[in-house]
């Protein structure tokens, strides 16, 4: 057998035509294309940690943590007021957990559409107001009873209630700062 002219591809046999697998061809979709090429990758900002308002919202964070479960740690449903005291606190801790995230990971740039610092002065406004309401309730139900835990946890979670208020209000002054600064330019 003589080899095939230059010009012209080697015959293959039968089995080795149904071997060979069919060419693939791929395409980008309009959708994927339309992002920057690093837009997979999020941004970490150390150094929002370092400032007053992100020292104020890691305290949040645990300082919220201690109030509600504090009060899930007793009997509370069998009081509405403390239902209420842990709505509140559960309800803005996940939020704060959430703008957190969104803080450090510096999402808050990439959605330039969101007035942020209303949603921030919004958002610590009514955690301040709705807090303090919350700690109050939370102080004027608690009672002595014969069950000293559940009065040492509503005692405590009472206390915990009043510091978190204050640094939402901390935070509420640094995000009215912020937004009068904003509205200014």
């Amino acid at each position: 057998m003589e080899p095939p002219p230059p010009h012209e591809a080697p015959r293959r046999s039968p089995e080795e035509e149904r071997s060979r697998s069919p060419p693939v061809t791929t395409t980008a979709s309009s959708f994927s294309a339309s992002f920057p090429s690093g837009s997979s990758s999020l941004a970490y900002d150390k150094e929002f940690l370092r400032t007053p308002p992100g020292i104020l919202m890691v305290a949040e964070i645990i300082l919220g943590l201690l109030v509600w479960t504090l009060i899930a740690g007793t009997e509370y449903f069998l009081y509405p007021v403390f239902g209420w005291v842990m709505f509140v606190a559960v309800f803005y801790w996940v939020l704060t957990l959430f703008f957190l995230i969104i803080y450090m990971t510096m999402t808050y740039t990439r959605i330039p559409q969101v007035p942020w610092t209303t949603v921030g002065l919004c958002f610590n406004g009514s955690a301040f107001v709705l807090y303090f309401i919350a700690a109050v309730v939370d102080a004027c139900a608690v009672s002595k009873e014969p069950d000293s835990h559940n009065y040492n946890s509503w005692a405590a979670s009472s206390f915990f209630a009043f510091v978190v208020t204050s640094c939402y209000g901390g935070n509420a002054y640094f995000s009215f700062v912020s937004w009068r600064s904003r509205t200014l330019q």
